[in-house]
């Protein structure tokens, strides 16, 4: 994790839909130090920590989602 402070520069993104979940979402964008990492954290609370994950971190999680790793039953 880093400190709010530290990832200046990130362009977060969110998701469009995010409005229609009462903010309970979350932002993520790549660092602006080239590393390829990536800054995830609260859009309530951009304020609080922030975590960053490795590209490769970042693109395990996206290709599990896309492959529907995380399609979790409902209830």
């Amino acid at each position: 994790m880093i400190t709010p402070e530290e990832p200046a520069g990130v362009a977060w993104h969110i998701r469009a839909k995010s409005a229609d979940s009462n903010g309970q979402c979350v932002e993520a964008g790549p660092l602006a130090d080239g590393s390829g990492r990536v800054a995830v954290r609260r859009s309530r609370r951009p304020e609080a920590e922030v975590i960053v994950y490795t590209r490769a971190e970042w693109e395990a999680f996206v290709g599990g989602v896309k492959g529907g790793e995380f399609d979790f039953p409902a209830g």
